[in-house]
C-alpha cells in the first residue's frame, strides 16, 4: 500500500508501526481556506507533532496504555493546495478512501472543520450505517457562510445531506448557533448542549453501528485552548473529555479527527501542548 499526495515529516511520538502492519493511520490535513475569523489551522499538524515530541510521554495514565502498544503509523501530511478548495477536498477524500479500503482506522489532524466532509464521504462507501459523533461548541449547520456552501461553518449541514436517514449525527457540547441552525437541528440531528454528560444516553443508541468521531477543539474552554479560530466561552475541560472517551471505549470507532487548532494564535504554546495530549488520548480509544 502506498499513499500518494503525502509529505512525510517527523512522526507523532509513539507511532512506531509501518503502514503495512498498522491498524491505525494518523495523517495531517492542514487546510484552512474557509476560516472566517482567525485562520492558521493549516499549521496544526506539524506543530502538534513537534510539541508532542518534547512535551509528553507515550503512556496514558488515564487508559493505562502506551502508544507504542498500539499499531499506529503516522503517514505525515497531505500535500494540499491551500488556495484551491475543490482540489484540496478531492485529495483528502482520495487519501481517506485509500486508507479505508486498506482496512485502516483513520485519525486525521486538521485543519479547519471542513476537512471532515471528504473523510466522511469516503467512510460512507465502506460503512453505509455510519453514525457521527461531533463534540464542538458550534452546530456548523449553516446552509451557507458568506455565500459559500462548503465551509467550516456548513460542514455538518453538508454531511447531514450525505444520507437520506435523518438524525444520524449526534452533536455534543454545543453552545453556539443561529436560530436557523437550531431549527434545522431539531429535525435532522441530535443536539446535547453545553457539555458531554449525555454521552451515556447516546452510546446505547449507536453502539451497534460504526462511528466516526469529530473533535473540534473549540469545544474546550478558551482558558484551556485559546489558540482556535472561533473560541466560545463556557467550554469543557480535560477531565470532562477523559470521561467522555472512557464512555466511548469499546464502541466501533472507524475513524476520527481533531480540528481547529490555530497554534500561532497562542504564543505561549499551551494550546498546542494540550492538543497533543488530547490527540494522544483520542488514539487510545481507537
Amino acid at each position: 500500500m502506498k499513499l500518494n499526495s503525502v509529505t512525510k515529516r517527523d512522526s507523532f511520538e509513539g507511532c512506531i508501526a509501518t503502514l503495512e502492519e498498522s491498524e491505525i493511520v494518523l495523517i495531517g490535513a492542514g487546510y484552512d481556506g474557509t476560516s472566517s475569523y482567525r485562520p492558521g489551522s493549516r499549521f496544526a499538524p506539524v506543530t502538534i507533532r513537534s510539541e508532542a515530541l518534547y512535551s509528553q510521554e507515550n503512556y496514558s495514565p488515564y487508559f493505562e496504555k502506551d502508544l507504542t502498544e498500539k499499531s499506529i503509523f503516522d503517514a505525515g501530511d497531505m500535500d494540499l493546495p491551500i488556495g484551491n478548495k475543490s482540489d484540496a477536498l478531492k485529495i483528502i477524500n482520495k487519501t481517506a478512501d485509500e486508507l479505508f479500503k486498506g482496512k485502516k482506522k483513520v485519525c486525521t489532524i486538521g485543519g479547519e472543520h471542513l476537512v471532515t466532509l471528504p473523510i466522511v464521504q469516503a467512510a460512507l462507501q465502506f460503512f453505509p450505517e455510519l453514525r457521527i459523533i461531533q463534540i464542538d461548541s458550534h452546530l456548523d449547520l449553516m446552509d451557507d457562510l458568506f455565500g459559500d456552501k462548503f465551509s467550516h461553518g456548513t460542514v455538518m449541514r453538508r454531511i447531514s445531506e450525505l444520507k437520506e436517514t435523518n438524525k444520524w449525527i449526534y452533536q455534543l457540547g454545543i453552545r453556539s448557533g443561529s436560530k436557523e441552525e437550531y431549527d434545522f437541528a431539531k429535525m435532522n440531528t441530535h443536539v446535547f448542549q453545553f457539555n458531554l454528560n449525555k454521552v451515556s444516553e447516546v452510546i446505547p443508541e449507536i453502539s451497534k453501528y460504526p462511528i466516526y468521531l469529530s473533535v473540534d477543539l473549540d469545544v474546550f474552554d478558551p482558558s484551556l485552548i485559546p489558540g482556535t479560530g472561533t473560541p466560545e466561552a463556557g467550554g469543557i475541560f480535560f477531565p470532562d473529555y477523559i470521561k467522555f472517551l472512557k464512555a466511548m471505549k469499546g464502541t466501533n470507532i472507524i475513524g476520527c479527527d481533531m480540528v481547529e487548532l490555530s497554534p500561532k494564535i497562542d504564543p505561549t504554546g499551551n494550546s498546542t501542548i494540550h492538543a497533543a495530549k488530547i490527540l494522544r488520548e483520542l488514539l487510545m480509544v481507537l
